[in-house]
């Protein structure tokens, strides 16, 4: 049995549950397998129906699962609350979905034959969700999933469990029975539902995320992984410091930065000193402390093996011949609690400049001119989320188009995605095609090619 405790209270225990084995994982997906031809068939405006009901279950529970989020994963309150209503809105935005083209015409080569294409469910889909985004992540897998007419065998993060079950709980009731199943446990649980499902869809680390990729190419099923980042926010000289330094600041240190789009790594062209002071100056302004006080915007990090982490990146910031510029104001003592890293002096290539920390913990670099910063900010192996703060539209379209990440922004975070909008990343990033929006439907579903010709000549 596995527990999920609370961050911020450790002796919390939240859950209990087991690592489901292999037998059970492979019978959970074979009666999802069952369910889902039945939901495939039903008309999509049916579909479209269950998953408005289902929208409408979780707006009912919206108070329940904010606290429980809170609880669970840390969340500070403001953006647990704004994390349940992202997920019922993406719920009815997939709803709406169902009803677009399934399918188009193409020219006949006899010219009276009727040439199509039509997009059909592979089948079951295998959703491996980690425990940062506990409602939106599940959501944006699954509900493009059932949409388009697949079954869902869904693995969540064993820290992000209670949620899990209350959720699935919230989603069965408004589907046909079986349709939806839930499997519990760590690694391999995982790998047996990569073994079993006929498509996988991953959120989590960059050595996880290869590992699924590998073991679905091996059964030729498809498969996308969306595995972290190192994102950079470029600050120009003609930068309106004061706009930019709190917008990183919260992209950074928000919810520990413990996002796949926080910025990790700001890279400065001009003045770094002030720099340096501004976005020090905006991060002391993030109040600290209970993710259950409104005020919160820095909770704890997930475990003690990431406040670990933290400490111990601090720590290299003077090895590597740094200095470290903030990380010392005062933190609660229960709890997964680390204060903010800043640091800066530090070189690109040092291993704190170049790997995902996932915590309250940014570096300043010094660049030269622009072509420098582009160089800095590609020269990591990952490559999702990136932003560059100027007010010179040559430069911002130079960016913008030199950037190696999947999502650009000009004056804006980061940390953050738009669901309806395509989201992955480049490099190390991701594998496989993009999460959300329209996007989703290339993954969910395969495309027949259908010719009906005439009975007879014409």
């Amino acid at each position: 049995m596995q527990e999920s405790r609370s961050p911020a209270h450790p002796d919390q225990v939240l859950a209990t549950f087991p690592d489901q084995q292999p037998g059970e994982v492979a019978e959970a997906v074979a009666a999802a397998r069952g369910a889902a031809p039945g939901w495939a068939r039903l008309p999509a405006l049916e579909r479209s129906q269950a998953l408005d009901a289902a929208a409408d279950a979780i707006a009912g529970a919206a108070a329940d699962l904010t606290e429980l989020g809170i609880a669970e994963v840390g969340k500070p309150r403001g953006e647990m609350a704004g994390e349940v209503a992202r997920g019922v809105a993406i719920l009815r935005y997939y709803a709406q979905a169902t009803l677009d083209p399934d399918g188009d015409t193409l020219p006949s080569a006899d010219g009276r034959s009727l040439l199509l294409s039509r997009r059909k469910p592979h089948g079951v889909a295998g959703c491996i969700t980690p425990w940062n985004f506990p409602v939106a992540i599940p959501l944006w897998k699954i509900a493009p999933a059932l949409a388009y007419g697949n079954a869902v065998a869904w693995k969540p993060s064993p820290a992000a469990t209670a949620i899990a079950r209350e959720l699935a709980a919230l989603l069965a009731a408004a589907l046909p029975p079986r349709l939806l199943a839930l499997v519990t446990g760590d690694a391999d649980t995982g790998q047996a539902l990569t073994e079993t499902a006929d498509l996988i869809s991953f959120t989590g680390s960059a050595a996880v995320g290869r590992s699924v990729a590998v073991a679905a190419a091996r059964r030729g099923i498809p498969a996308q992984a969306e595995m972290g980042g190192q994102n950079p926010a470029v600050i120009l000289p003609d930068a309106d410091l004061d706009q930019a330094a709190p917008m990183i600041a919260q992209a950074a240190m928000g919810y520990a930065g413990q996002k796949c789009t926080a910025t990790s790594r700001v890279i400065v062209v001009g003045d770094a000193e002030a720099a340096g002071e501004a976005l020090a100056a905006a991060v002391r302004r993030l109040p600290i402390g209970d993710p259950a006080d409104e005020r919160t915007v820095v909770g704890p990090v997930i475990s003690e093996a990431a406040m670990a982490r933290v400490l111990g990146a601090a720590a290299e910031v003077e090895r590597d011949g740094g200095r470290v510029i903030l990380g010392d104001d005062p933190v609660p003592e229960e709890g997964y609690f680390v204060a903010p890293v800043l640091a800066d002096r530090i070189k690109p290539s040092a291993r704190i400049a170049q790997e995902e920390i996932f915590g309250p913990f940014a570096v300043i670099l010094s660049a030269r001119d622009d072509a420098d910063a582009l160089r800095i900010a590609n020269g990591v192996r990952y490559g999702l989320a990136a932003s560059v703060f100027t007010r010179d539209l040559d430069r911002a379209l130079r960016f913008t188009a030199e950037l190696e990440a999947g999502l650009v922004r000009v004056n804006g975070p980061t940390s953050g995605v738009d669901f309806y909008a395509p989201f992955g990343g480049v490099k190390d990033s991701s594998a496989g095609p993009r999460e959300q929006g329209k996007a989703a439907r290339d993954f969910y579903t395969v495309t027949r090619t259908i010719t009906i010709s005439p009975s007879s000549p014409g």
